[in-house]
């Protein structure tokens, strides 16, 4: 059984859950669910009124809920990931885009733990050799970084370049994947 309605554009969802958790390493994160998953993930730079905004405004739920409790597995899995474990996040996502982006998460999530790929990479491996300012634009509208993990994309010539999350933050997550890849 289904729990989104189509219309227009916009997926309706009845019943989104969210919930806000604080990390030493993130900040405080703001998480919202449907019943078929993690649909979305606001980092600490992002304001609280923009994370409320874009649920309403994607998902127009009918219920809208606070309930912590879809997302305890996340939880235990950021939190091991963060404390410098390896982790390949196992969590039903419920993530819509166009296909083009939904291909680009796809291919963000092949990206092994520790290493990085630079926005041409990605287009290449999307089969879309010139598409890396549009690969760039996927990552910008990932919604739920870490777990498909746009911060493992770099610029072409080896540089910290665009994070929603911001590159100090970029910075500490590579950092912490490349200590604990070895």
């Amino acid at each position: 059984m289904t729990s989104a309605l189509i219309e227009g554009n916009k997926m309706i969802r009845k019943t989104i859950y969210y919930d806000s958790r604080e990390f030493p390493l993130l900040g405080r994160i703001y998480v919202a669910a449907s019943e078929k998953g993690l649909c979305l993930l606001s980092l600490p730079s992002h304001p609280v009124e923009s994370f409320f905004e874009k649920v309403m405004v994607r998902f127009q739920p009918h219920f809208f809920t606070q309930n912590p409790v879809p997302f305890q597995d996340l939880y235990q899995q950021l939190d091991r990931y963060l404390n410098g474990h390896k982790v390949v996040f196992k969590v039903a996502l419920d993530v819509q885009g166009t296909p083009f982006q939904v291909q680009v998460w796809e291919a963000l999530k092949d990206i092994p733990y520790g290493e990085t790929r630079s926005y041409g990479e990605i287009a290449r491996a999307v089969h879309s050799p010139r598409a890396y300012r549009a690969v760039g634009q996927a990552n910008h509208n990932n919604p739920v970084p870490v777990v498909v993990p746009c911060h493992r994309v770099i610029g072409s010539g080896g540089g910290l370049v665009g994070f929603g999350g911001g590159l100090p933050v970029k910075e500490k997550l590579l950092d912490l994947e490349r200590i604990t890849a070895r």
